[in-house]
């Protein structure tokens, strides 16, 4: 059996927390680094769309969207039970990390190309997210339990990447629970290993 296939790019957080339900679930797959500036065109022949992750499964069927990557991974061996029972309010979580979120992280990340307003309005906005995010911690470990669960681990490197836009600034921010939560991440073993280069 042909071994599965993952499209990646080891920075982005799509990419990355698709790596990380993939090794959760125990599932051995072929990485192929793609670069954004220079994509290949069987690539672009596979994925219309032309972003990563996408999963080649060996039957030639494909995944293109992260979340279903990590459900499908995560459907086959889940053995800390990052699927909760009741994973409305998680989905919620997690769709409003990918939508909004998202968006207002990417004109953080670049706000030369998005001349409206200025990189600390973006940043703004992308603290109504964090604030709800520091208000859960607050309360729980995690994000919905006392334990990791699929919204910490689809969300965190979200958070890795505002960080990452300046760390100065985040370092000496508020989010005192946030910060913890986030580098308890970027310490742990599992995310070391998925972002080894290949």
């Amino acid at each position: 059996m042909n071994k599965l296939k993952l499209f990646t790019y080891r920075r982005c957080p799509y990419a990355i927390r698709s790596r990380l339900a993939l090794y959760q679930a125990g599932i051995d797959y072929e990485p192929i680094e793609i670069s954004l500036k220079d994509k290949p065109s069987d690539f672009l022949v596979l994925s219309q769309k032309g972003t990563v992750p996408v999963l080649l499964q060996s039957d030639g069927k494909f995944i293109e969207e992260s979340l279903e990557i990590m459900l499908w991974a995560l459907n086959i061996n889940d053995p800390d039970h990052w699927i909760l029972k009741d994973g409305d309010v998680s989905q919620k979580l997690i769709l409003e990390n990918d939508f909004n979120f998202k968006k207002n992280l990417d004109r953080y990340k670049y706000a030369d190309r998005f001349p409206g307003n200025s990189k600390e309005y973006y940043r703004s906005q992308c603290e109504i997210f964090l604030n709800l995010l520091n208000a859960k911690l607050e309360l729980k470990k995690y994000l919905m339990e006392d334990k990791i669960s699929l919204a910490d681990i689809a969300i965190f490197p979200f958070v890795r990447q505002f960080f990452l836009v300046d760390e100065n600034w985040f370092l000496n921010c508020k989010y005192d629970v946030l910060k913890k939560w986030l580098h308890s991440f970027i310490d742990s073993q599992i995310f070391k290993e998925v972002m080894k280069k290949n």
